[in-house]
């Protein structure tokens, strides 16, 4: 089968779309599928047999493409709807993959190329437009919401991430069948071009196993947060919650991997005022492979997300990681962890405080529930359940 995906991220940046997008695309291409891939100019070139890559000018002098919705992306997404009608018309696809708002302009071709329309849908945009105040206009978010619809129901097939989109998107179509729940659960090392893969995804000062290896040689409990600084990700909860654990435990140390240059130097200077700067240690964002080093070197992974109802990817490498995980126990996380595998507390400073002293505290507890989390990872979330979902999607499409 020939297929063309279209992403509009910074393909690839570590970041949650772009790790979902690589691992469908690896895997779609090692099923036999021949794949032309569109997307930004911005991003690491990545590796994968059997996909040809087609970028968008970067326009980097405009700056980095930030996370959700922005006028840059829509800029972007004019070159993409152009690239993409010059490939519909001298190429011939068994289906278009698009990822996000790509699926609009597939929605607009569709009837006249006539190929078969994969929705792969990360989340609601609709629902993204309100959550990174990209718009508070009721018309804007009320036409997103009618196009975002009439996507799912013109689609050939859909595919979710979670429960709660899965849930959702029952609610509109009328055809369960074509509908794919397929977690973004894999998280193998991501194929990076040699010329790019020493310095991919490194902002930061600091080599974050390095500094997670010097925190355990010195005796310290450590927590780790691997993943974005956004808003929704818990952070400043994160740091009231230490202050907390630090009266009790003053020994215990956080280590936080990730985030842009301005994100960090917000939260360090946040840590400061709070005087947790020796507590609670910031490296800037770090090549993948460093990161799960630091968090290897963890006594707890902790995931302090205070917003929304998608599933993070990182929950998934945690699960399988064998180290007690604290979490916030908001739907983003209880639709797939419970407390049988995961320390789970209200996203509150003091709850969570409560659960990370008591996981460090309670070691033989802890265990319980990482070993219990490893195993719930191994029996519905592994590779090979997920290229079993891969396989049925493509027997739907033939």
């Amino acid at each position: 089968m020939n297929a063309l995906v279209i992403a509009p991220q910074p393909f690839f940046s570590p970041r949650g779309t772009p790790f979902s997008v690589y691992y469908r695309t690896l895997i779609l291409s090692e099923h036999g599928v021949q794949i032309d891939f569109l997307t930004y100019g911005q991003g690491q070139d990545v590796d994968i047999p059997g996909v040809r890559f087609i970028r968008t000018p970067a326009f980097r002098f405009l700056g980095p493409i930030k996370i959700g919705p922005s006028p840059f992306k829509l800029f972007l997404d004019c070159f993409i709807f152009w690239q993409m009608v010059w490939l519909l018309c001298t190429r011939r696809y068994d289906f278009v993959h698009a990822h996000e708002e790509a699926v609009f302009f597939a929605l607009l071709l569709k009837p006249l190329f006539r190929f078969k329309l994969v929705y792969d849908m990360h989340s609601s945009l609709a629902q993204q437009m309100r959550n990174f105040n990209f718009s508070r206009s009721s018309l804007l978010i009320g036409l997103f919401k009618r196009l975002e619809d009439a996507s799912l129901k013109a689609a050939d097939a859909v595919i979710t991430i979670c429960p709660d989109l899965r849930d959702y998107v029952n609610s509109i179509i009328s055809e369960p069948a074509k509908h794919f729940l397929i977690e973004n659960s894999l998280f193998m090392p991501v194929r990076l071009r040699q010329a790019t893969a020493a310095t991919s995804g490194t902002n930061g000062d600091q080599d974050a196993g390095q500094v997670a290896r010097e925190l355990k040689r010195q005796g310290h409990p450590l927590i780790v947060y691997a993943g974005t600084l956004e808003h929704y990700q818990g952070i400043d909860l994160l740091l009231e919650a230490m202050a907390q654990v630090g009266h009790s435990l003053p020994q215990a140390r956080c280590l936080v991997v990730g985030g842009s240059p301005a994100q960090v130097a917000s939260y360090r200077e946040k840590a400061r005022q709070a005087t947790l700067a020796g507590q609670v240690i910031f490296t800037g964002q770090m090549p993948q492979h460093l990161a799960r080093q630091a968090c290897g070197q963890a006594d707890i992974l902790v995931s302090p997300r205070s917003e929304g109802t998608n599933t993070p990817l990182k929950i998934y490498e945690q699960l399988a990681s064998g180290i007690p995980l604290v979490a916030t126990a908001i739907y983003s996380h209880t639709q797939v962890l419970t407390d049988k595998v995961a320390f789970l507390a209200d996203p509150r400073p003091e709850a969570l405080a409560e659960a990370l002293l008591k996981a460090l505290q309670d070691p033989e507890l802890a265990r319980g529930k990482a070993t219990a989390a490893k195993a719930l990872y191994a029996e519905r979330y592994a590779e090979a359940a997920y290229r079993g979902k891969i396989a049925n999607l493509l027997h739907w499409l033939r």
